[in-house]
């Protein structure tokens, strides 16, 4: 939540002399000019940087090169320069402004802990306290405009939600499944189409995270489906029982739906999302945490209904067996013909009634963590760092699965019901009964070790392929 609240404190050494406009810029481009030919390049702004102890990183850095040489010739000269921090000035006087919700001109820990929570993140007074105290330049417990604008000077984000949002839950983690929180965006990015270019960004992770580990997928279904007492398939056996039926390429059956979903899904949660949101937005304009969990609730509700008919595709190919279905288009062809329009939505109730328990935990577990680690670890930094963001989000997920997978289960079994032989037509109860009668409680959860086994492959190859699109379509 606060990368940027930490990390980018401007040195007494940087701010000496005139506080004044122009002597005051003259000062810090004199410090980055290196070799004092009146232009600084990317280079020098990184070492100069780094040696007035502010490493903001090379993404942040090159943002801010790429914003202040307005004239594009790899250089900043003072005009450009000074241009630059002036009018990143007035930005942070805006996020100054909205943070100081009595105008007395100081930033106390009650009004950071106000703001945050109007943007749906709630934090304790001590952590807010903590958050000051990084800013702090006096030691009073407050900040003011002045230490404000020197701890951010050269802070690339534009306003205060661009400050917060990377601690915010984001669905970038991609681990095979679709009931993930929709993402959400900041005013600045709908304007200048950031936001396309991210859930861009984000399915073509997804695509090569859900490939990579589609083996592991294809196997929990196998599993769900075929898994009981008498038939005892555990995870080598069902590779080998896939291996001999169909060969090694029979691993990605029911892959190419899956990645082909993603497409439609992402744009109609991102959509509904923004439909729900302002549906459900307070007389004052403010939407809080529950409004924003049961916006992203009924967001995912409504993506899944849209594509529902891909799910049962995906499930009817990765039971299917060699030869039975040329593709997707002849597997939906056969489906209808044999079992009529409603085939495409069984199993929809179960899969609905998961969204809620998985959007819940996921969010209550990511906030805990979240919380937790600003209580204990946050002493000297409230930078969390990617390796926190990334096992928050991960651990998150995996409890929001660990909660909906038995009605993940159910769902499953009723999509593929029709293609197992001699297996009865049952409804969600009715099925629900059997498994505890037969299997115990121990059959809502088969399938669950591959599930996890993904997890950690999945999150890894959506993180890596996600920053690599990013620099690919220039999002900062």
């Amino acid at each position: 939540m606060f990368q940027f609240l930490r990390g980018f404190l401007l040195p007494a050494a940087a701010c000496d002399g005139n506080r004044d406009g122009d002597s005051r810029y003259a000062n810090l481009f004199r410090k980055l000019d290196l070799n004092e030919d009146g232009k600084v390049d990317i280079a020098e702004l990184q070492t100069g940087l780094r040696a007035m102890g502010i490493p903001l990183g090379k993404e942040a850095e090159e943002k801010i090169f790429k914003a202040g040489d307005t004239n594009q010739d790899g250089q900043l000269d003072f005009e450009e320069f000074m241009r630059y921090l002036k009018d990143h000035e007035k930005k942070m006087k805006l996020a100054f402004k909205s943070l100081d919700k009595n105008n007395d001109g100081k930033i106390e820990a009650s009004e950071v802990v106000q703001s945050l929570k109007i943007l749906g993140i709630s934090i304790s007074k001590k952590q807010a306290e903590k958050i000051l105290q990084s800013i702090d330049a006096d030691g009073t417990m407050t900040v003011d405009w002045n230490e404000w604008r020197d701890h951010f000077m050269f802070n690339p984000a534009t306003d205060i939600e661009e400050i917060i949002r990377y601690w915010k839950h984001s669905t970038v983690l991609d681990i095979g499944d679709s009931l993930t929180v929709p993402d959400e965006f900041t005013e600045e990015e709908k304007k200048t189409g950031q936001w396309w270019r991210q859930l861009l960004a984000g399915g073509v992770a997804g695509a090569v995270s859900r490939t990579g580990t589609a083996p592991l997928d294809r196997l929990k279904v196998m599993m769900q489906v075929h898994g009981s007492k008498s038939n005892k398939m555990n995870i080598a056996s069902g590779f080998k029982q896939m291996l001999k039926e169909g060969g090694v390429l029979s691993l990605w059956r029911g892959n190419g739906v899956n990645v082909v979903k993603i497409a439609p899904e992402t744009a109609i949660k991102f959509w509904a999302y923004e439909k729900y949101k302002k549906l459900l937005t307070k007389d004052d304009g403010k939407l809080g945490t529950i409004e924003r969990f049961v916006s992203g609730s009924l967001a995912g509700a409504t993506a899944q209904t849209s594509i529902y008919p891909m799910e049962v595709l995906k499930t009817r190919l990765a039971v299917g067996k060699t030869g039975q279905y040329s593709g997707m288009f002849d597997c939906a062809k056969k489906i209808l013909k044999r079992e009529g329009v409603k085939a495409f939505y069984k199993g929809y109730i179960p899969n609905i009634l998961g969204i809620i328990p998985y959007a819940g935990i996921d969010l209550a577990v990511y906030e805990l963590l979240k919380s937790t680690w600003l209580e204990h670890y946050a002493s000297s930094s409230a930078n969390p760092g990617v390796f926190v963001l990334l096992g928050c989000g991960t651990a998150s997920s995996t409890c929001g699965q660990l909660a909906s997978y038995p009605l993940a289960l159910i769902r499953t079994r009723m999509q593929a019901q029709a293609s197992v032989e001699g297996a009865p037509q049952l409804n969600m109860v009715a099925l629900f009964q059997r498994i505890i009668a037969t299997e115990g409680v121990r059959g809502l959860y088969r399938g669950i070790a591959p599930n996890f086994m993904k997890v950690l492959p999945a999150v890894s190859i959506s993180y890596v392929v996600y920053e690599k699109m990013k620099q690919n379509l220039g999002i900062a």
